[in-house]
């Protein structure tokens, strides 16, 4: 798992168990204190812990007349925060590993995520950019494409789209 993963991973725990901890507030009621002073206490009920529920059964007023249970928050929460962990949509679409070869050849392998929202069509403008990168700095003139191929991955996870190519650079 990448650090980016562990830290949205980690983001995600830490909403929902805000979220999950929220509770509406007892009302305040008047008691006498020690020494006979009157204060504040807030009235607490008793909650089971064991075999209660995780989150309260209470509502999230957003507004006068607008308010959500807050279990149904949550769940949606979860459920947004697996898609956007699953989807990751800031992770770049293309993974790219490189090879040096002999007599100025490089080989380009990449890998594609394998969920992902668009950009399944753009392996060959990739393995463009990222040749004409290395050209530039490798202070050569110009690139020559060896050979290209695309293929599709299979597994239980799905299919993950894959390119492969060598360039030699001139």
């Amino acid at each position: 798992m990448t650090p980016s993963h562990q830290r949205r991973l980690l983001t995600t725990l830490i909403l929902s168990a805000l979220l999950a901890g929220c509770t509406s507030n007892p009302a305040a009621v008047s008691a006498t204190g020690v020494g006979g002073k009157t204060s504040e206490t807030v009235a607490k009920g008793t909650t089971k812990l064991i075999g209660g529920p995780l989150i309260p059964d209470v509502a999230v007023a957003l507004g006068p007349s607008v308010s959500y249970p807050l279990e149904s928050l949550v769940y949606w929460g979860l459920y947004v925060g697996a898609v956007y962990l699953i989807l990751d949509p800031l992770a770049p679409n293309w993974d790219i590993q490189e090879a040096q070869f002999p007599e100025n050849h490089v080989h380009f392998s990449l890998k594609m995520k394998r969920f992902y929202a668009g950009g399944a069509g753009e392996a060959r403008v990739i393995f463009h950019r990222r040749a004409k990168e290395m050209m530039r700095a490798g202070g050569f003139k110009n690139y020559q494409v060896v050979e290209y191929s695309e293929g599709m991955a299979s597994s239980v996870l799905g299919s993950q789209r894959t390119a492969e190519g060598v360039v030699r650079f001139i």
